[in-house]
């Protein structure tokens, strides 16, 4: 039986002979294979690792596991304001664009709704309607001693901003109360509530600065069309939601949302755009210093 000491001068004497049949042959010793084998085995322990750590990371978030800041923290609130411009400019055009069948917080809002448009989309219609409304009402006081400016952005912006929240809390508030009485179809978080209804407020900003013009029947019909435009917006929204309902609950809904809406325009436009027309004292007066 041949020692381990013969086996080792056997493979080396037939390693001799290799080298001389193919001098550029080359070789690779035990060790040195063994160390490449040991630090690849390593590298894959290492990657597999990280794989694993990156899996778990992944499970966390499909699972909502993964902690987020509290709603104390700057973080908390930043998330809500995290959107770009395309993505605003394509949810403001979804909002002047309604389609049947075409549900706005589904198709254009999930999974990532915003606060950043809907609160824009509120100062910019608080501001116009303020402008708009001094500057329609200012050419039927022309002369008279006795108008005085008054700025009404306060006003408006307790208008717009009450609605634009008050309005979709108690809808969402509503929506969550039957949901868990009797339907199985899930509903909205009060976040997507909020945007739709701020994105529906769009229309608006222009219908507002058209106001302007002295026309009254033009006025109301902008005013239809924006009624229909919004409120479609929000039908389609909220239909789909409350249709499994029964039937008397699901119309009432539908109707209160429609209606809430139509308030807010007929009341803008009412107390912003009055229709002034000047008084008998104002006329003589003009008439007065046009004789003199």
């Amino acid at each position: 039986m041949a020692s381990p000491d013969d086996l080792k001068f056997q493979e080396f004497e037939e390693a001799t002979d290799l080298l001389l049949a193919d001098p550029g042959a080359s070789t690779l010793s035990m060790s040195g294979s063994s160390s490449t084998a040991l630090a690849g085995a390593t590298g894959d322990i290492k990657l597999d690792m990280s794989d694993d750590e990156g899996q778990e990371e992944s499970s966390e978030l499909l699972r909502g596991e993964k902690q987020t800041s509290g709603f104390w923290t700057f973080e908390y609130y930043q998330s809500f304001f995290n959107v770009d411009t395309m993505q605003v400019l394509d949810r403001v055009k979804g909002s002047v664009m309604p389609l049947p069948g075409r549900n706005f917080i589904k198709h254009t809002l999930q999974p990532s709704p915003d606060l950043y448009g809907p609160f824009w989309i509120c100062v910019t219609l608080v501001i116009s309607l303020a402008i708009s409304g001094n500057l329609s009402t200012f050419p039927n006081s022309l002369g008279s001693a006795h108008y005085h400016y008054r700025p009404q952005f306060h006003r408006a912006a307790v208008v717009i901003f009450l609605y634009a929240w008050l309005v979709p809390l108690g809808v969402w508030g509503f929506l969550t109360w039957r949901q868990r009485e009797e339907r199985q179809q899930s509903g909205y978080s009060f976040l997507e509530t909020v945007c739709v209804y701020g994105y529906s407020l769009f229309i608006y900003i222009p219908t507002s600065v058209l106001w302007i013009l002295p026309f009254e029947w033009l006025r109301w019909l902008l005013i239809l069309v924006a009624m229909v435009i919004s409120g479609s917006v929000l039908v389609l929204t909220f239909w789909p939601v409350v249709r499994d309902d029964t039937k008397v609950t699901a119309f009432a809904t539908v109707a209160t949302i429609v209606v809430l809406h139509a308030l807010l325009s007929i009341g803008c436009k009412m107390y912003f755009f009055q229709t002034a027309t000047p008084t008998l004292n104002h006329t003589a007066a003009i008439l007065t210093n046009k004789t003199h």
